[in-house]
């Protein structure tokens, strides 16, 4: 049978009421006393009931991660950024993969609700009305990560996405580039690399941007994409809207018998080990993708123990980090 907390507090020869306390720390209790319940949980074995403590306290310690896909570079390490915060303030995660499919999303919300977590951290690549409306119906503290909301109806952290694809465009130009390619996902298929292609627009004023669409923004149609536009168009240098795209860029480039970076320079975003993985290795914007995890667990925190917060939509900051591509 497993032990309870009655089995404890026989054992400790103290009330199920004290056993609770200072399981959960919600009163103070007697160091001589603590010391025979902390005892009596060690020798039996106990291991405290997380739900039963959880409708007690009406709080898991448990916080839902909700990402499009756990097996990419980017969120390996941004994750990492949540659990280093999270175990510092005793949370637990449950982290799940939405595959960026709207109906899981929201489906995926309603299970952390029905799970009892106390807040979720979300990152997508379109927020929509279905998720926006699923947020409001279980009423958990939500904090984006990495994602938009134009609106800013939800606690977020994130880069400036526009001021990074001015940004990566002007480096370019810094180097006396003209035609400039930009390979990105369909529009509307992601937020934020929409917003890096009107930085990018912005900057380029009268010149012409050659924008690449790669449909979901996989290698694979990157590849294809870029080998077609290149055998049409000469192009001096290319901005990518992630890493993985700036992969596929430089290697439909040598595929053409080019070479990067004296035919043409490749920068990209993100600066995941992909960029350091490829040769020539990439020039990137790079994002802190660790501060992103743990920042957005930090703000997560906050409006759960009810401290104040400056500032519901953090910017952190980007820079580029010049490497053979360029």
């Amino acid at each position: 049978m497993p032990v309870t907390i009655y089995d404890v507090a026989r054992e400790a020869k103290v009330s199920m009421a004290t056993v609770s306390r200072v399981i959960n720390g919600t009163a103070v209790v007697k160091d001589d006393t603590k010391k025979r319940v902390l005892d009596a949980i060690s020798r039996l074995g106990y291991r405290p009931n997380a739900v039963a403590r959880g409708l007690a306290s009406k709080r898991t310690r448990t916080i839902g991660v909700i990402v499009p896909d756990v097996s990419a570079a980017f969120v390996a390490e941004m994750v990492r950024g949540i659990e280093d915060i999270a175990n510092m303030y005793d949370y637990n995660i449950i982290l799940v993969n939405s595959d960026a499919q709207v109906e899981r999303e929201v489906s995926l919300v309603g299970t952390m609700w029905e799970k009892q977590v106390d807040g979720i951290i979300y990152m997508t690549n379109v927020l929509s009305s279905q998720e926006i409306d699923a947020f409001e119906e279980a009423q958990i503290p939500v904090v984006l990560c990495a994602t938009e909301d134009p609106e800013r109806r939800i606690p977020s952290v994130n880069i400036d996405n526009y001021r990074a694809g001015r940004d990566a465009v002007h480096f370019l130009l810094e180097k006396s580039c003209k035609r400039i390619g930009f390979v990105t996902t369909d529009e509307g298929e992601s937020v934020v690399a929409d917003r890096r292609l009107q930085g990018a627009r912005n900057r380029m004023r009268d010149m012409d941007l050659h924008v690449i669409r790669t449909g979901k923004g996989r290698y694979e149609v990157a590849l294809s994409k870029v080998r077609e536009y290149i055998e049409s168009q000469e192009l001096d240098a290319i901005v990518a809207a992630s890493d993985e795209l700036g992969l596929a860029a430089i290697h439909a480039i040598q595929d053409m018998g080019k070479r990067v970076p004296e035919d043409v320079k490749v920068i990209a975003f993100d600066n995941t080990r992909l960029a350091t993985m490829v040769r020539p290795e990439m020039t990137v914007i790079a994002q802190p993708m660790y501060d992103f995890g743990a920042v957005s667990m930090r703000l997560l925190t906050k409006l759960l123990q009810d401290e104040p917060v400056e500032n519901y939509s953090v910017t952190l900051l980007h820079n580029i980090v010049e490497r053979q591509s360029t």
